[in-house]
């Protein structure tokens, strides 16, 4: 087998992103260290502070990871046995397992064809008297139709939780994702746009009450020390995370900023072939977590791609309800006409803030090369 070796292209590198930052980090690290503050503290209420700024938010609860962040807002907000909520069929799994977490019933919706986002139609006809909510997901990092999605929730009394975790900085018409429903959840998974050194997560709301519920249901149903209201589970954002997040959160914009760019070259290169690149709706900000394209034969494409040194993923090979995990539910594949032939098409290529003009020149030849044009 012939094999190419002038380049290697990895499929993230983190490695590259702290070597920029190093002397930051560590400095952060010791600090939290000397200090011996690793539960709570002032890193995490002042990385709270900052991230809800970022977001425009009033308020931001830093939580354990990103799938806790899903059930608590669903759970602050009443959602349990006996009632239905909907999303989208082209997630990770956490996305539906939070919903079904809480004792709800999940009910997936296709995606749109061409933003791969929640298929706003789909979700009307989708409608019983027992939905109580909407959990659309920025996938990919695109945001997904809020003002419609707003509008059935405003007509049908819904609630709107924003599944944001790969969707950091993300915009429509100049707001930022997370504040159009009633919250917005984000995962801090190291490989995020903004990814810890392990795991970690927020919840950001205008909603003071609801604020105020989320961050009590994240520490065992309290505010104070032994003055438990109710029953709620422990998911702290690590002070040690949290100072983490802080020091990389100042260079978060710059970082999308390169990953735009970096999209823009994957685009134009790959124009006239027959990859499918991402299509951004105007007035939306796509801070591409993920850069994904639909290709023939992805199975060849992927193996000789990876014969020539690029990593590549697929970023989800099978549509949530044709899982086993739901099999329960009777779902058949062709329900979900859109994820389920997507799935079998769609690759991720290496998407990372220094990739350089060399890698991204090199990978769009190589796919060309595999596929033609």
């Amino acid at each position: 087998m012939k094999r190419f070796s002038s380049m290697k292209v990895p499929f993230v590198n983190l490695q590259a992103q702290y070597m920029t930052i190093e002397k930051e980090i560590e400095q952060a690290i010791a600090d939290v260290i000397a200090k011996a503050v690793f539960i709570g503290g002032a890193y995490v209420s002042q990385f709270e502070e900052d991230f809800a700024d970022y977001c425009s938010a009033r308020y931001c609860i830093g939580v354990g990871n990103g799938t806790d962040a899903l059930y608590i807002v669903l759970r602050a907000l009443g959602i349990g046995r006996g009632d239905e909520v909907i999303t989208v069929a082209n997630s990770f799994i956490a996305t539906s397992e939070a919903i079904t977490m809480t004792g709800a019933k999940v009910v997936f919706a296709d995606c749109d064809p061409e933003t791969y986002n929640i298929d706003t139609e789909h979700v009307s006809r989708l409608l019983t008297p027992l939905t109580k909510a909407i959990v659309p997901v920025h996938l990919y990092g695109r945001p997904a139709d809020m003002p419609s999605l707003n509008n059935i929730a405003s007509k049908h009394g819904l609630f709107i939780v924003e599944d944001a975790a790969q969707a950091h900085g993300a915009e429509i018409n100049g707001r930022r994702v997370g504040t159009f429903g009633h919250a917005g959840c984000f995962s801090f998974y190291p490989a995020k746009n903004l990814g810890a050194y392990g795991d970690g997560g927020a919840i950001v709301t205008n909603d003071e009450a609801l604020a105020t519920k989320c961050r009590m249901l994240a520490n065992h149903g309290r505010i104070s020390k032994y003055d438990h209201e109710f029953e709620g589970i422990n998911s702290r954002l690590d002070t040690l995370q949290a100072a983490i997040l802080k020091v990389k959160l100042k260079h978060l914009e710059t970082w999308t900023e390169r990953r735009r760019a970096a999209a823009d070259c994957y685009c134009d290169l790959l124009k006239d072939t027959p990859v499918v690149t991402p299509v951004v709706p105007k007035g939306a900000r796509h801070v591409y977590h993920l850069f994904v394209v639909r290709v023939k034969n992805r199975e060849a494409v992927m193996k000789e791609l990876k014969n020539r040194g690029i990593e590549t993923g697929i970023h989800y090979p099978i549509a949530l309800p044709n899982l086993m995990a739901y099999r329960y539910l009777g779902y058949r594949p062709e329900d979900f006409p859109v994820a389920t032939e997507y799935s079998k098409e769609i690759l991720s290529l290496p998407m990372f803030p220094d990739i350089s003009k060399e890698q991204l020149q090199y990978v769009c030849n190589q796919v060309r090369n595999v596929i033609g044009g």
